[in-house]
């Protein structure tokens, strides 16, 4: 009887767990009548353009749950990672100030743009578990930026799209851009509908003079149980003078070339360069991978994010960058390496050192 009573109290408090505020919410309605018409809609859920099984064939998730458990004494940096102050002051052109693993700033003339803000110690729904971030990587919180313009959303996993960050950043920010089906969870955490603009695959907005274009990724979605039910999303940003490439996740794949051939070239392409594992081959980027997809985008210049805060995969937590310098070395291909918080210039400054190695 004491079992049974266990039991109902674990199966309560679950249905109780996972309908807190912090997973969000399914789209519904409209928004559901939508995505339900897009072509790579089928069977319940989003689909990539190429076929993409989480897991390669012979790898299980036992696999997976025991190299995380076996672990790397590298996995984190011995001591706290230096930084800069940001300075969110106003430069003639656009200006790029990254904060570790996915989350920066635009600034282009005086529109903020801040991209996938996690400012959450821990990347994880909850602040008791999860991957602690590194020492020296908690210099800027959510409450310190200034007035937002736009924050762009790329996808809604845990570690591009925080909770507890949107709550502080959602009534000092105009608008919101995102892939489809994300809105659900912001407008759950009180963003009005009305600043929420959410865009499908080849799908355009323009705001304020820039135009924000939606394309293909090879990755997933999904902040509980069922997988997939929003859209990932790279974007291409075009302003008068310059084209960004804005890359969310993705895994390598044919994507980037035709990206290059029909909006090509790119002044600067921020992508994904961490968190790769054999054990999931095709929905991240191996190092060399991230410099090949610069170079299939014609991109002028890489910045490599998704590294540089915490650790969600079992490689070192510096290999990631110096594979990338390697490899982009060996390709003659630009690659730039700020500090957290170090500006980047476009077109002017574009930092080198190899702090990552101290």
């Amino acid at each position: 009887m004491y079992v049974l009573i266990i039991i109902v109290a674990l199966i309560g408090f679950s249905f109780w767990a996972l309908n807190l505020p912090v997973f969000g919410s399914l789209p519904e309605q409209e928004r559901l009548t939508k995505i339900k018409t897009l072509e790579n809609y089928g069977q319940g859920e989003l689909t990539n353009r190429s076929l993409t099984p989480t897991l390669p064939e012979g790898v299980t998730y036992w696999d997976i749950i025991l190299g995380m458990l076996k672990g790397n004494k590298n996995g984190r940096p011995a001591k706290a990672l230096p930084f800069l102050t940001p300075d969110f002051s106003t430069v003639e052109g656009i200006k790029i100030t990254w904060f570790g693993h996915s989350s920066y700033l635009l600034q282009i003339d005086d529109i903020k743009i801040l991209v996938d803000p996690v400012f959450s110690s821990r990347t994880s729904p909850f602040s008791f578990i999860g991957t602690k971030n590194y020492e020296g990587t908690g210099f800027i919180k959510a409450e310190d930026f200034p007035d937002l313009d736009l924050i762009l959303i790329s996808h809604d996993h845990y570690d591009h799209l925080d909770y507890q960050s949107i709550l502080k950043l959602k009534d000092k920010t105009k608008h919101f851009i995102t892939s489809i089906g994300v809105g659900a969870h912001l407008e759950r955490w009180g963003v009005a509908a009305e600043k929420i603009t959410e865009l499908a695959w080849g799908e355009e907005k323009e705001i304020g003079g820039l135009k924000f274009l939606a394309r293909t990724a090879r990755h997933f979605s999904g902040r509980k149980f069922k997988r997939n039910q929003s859209l990932w999303s790279a974007f291409i940003l075009q302003t008068p003078q310059h084209k960004l490439y804005l890359g969310g996740d993705s895994g390598y794949d044919s994507h980037f070339k035709a990206d290059g051939e029909q909006y090509g070239p790119f002044d600067l392409a921020i992508l994904e360069c961490g968190q790769y594992n054999v054990n999931w081959p095709l929905i991240h980027m191996f190092p060399e991978q991230t410099v090949q997809a610069a170079i299939d985008l014609k991109a002028k210049v890489l910045l490599p994010v998704h590294w540089g805060k915490f650790t969600l995969a079992t490689h070192d937590w510096n290999e990631p960058i110096i594979r990338a310098v390697k490899k982009a070395e060996e390709e003659g291909f630009q690659l730039t390496t700020p500090m957290l918080g170090e500006p980047l210039i476009l077109g002017q400054s574009y930092p080198s050192s190899k702090w990552y190695l101290d």
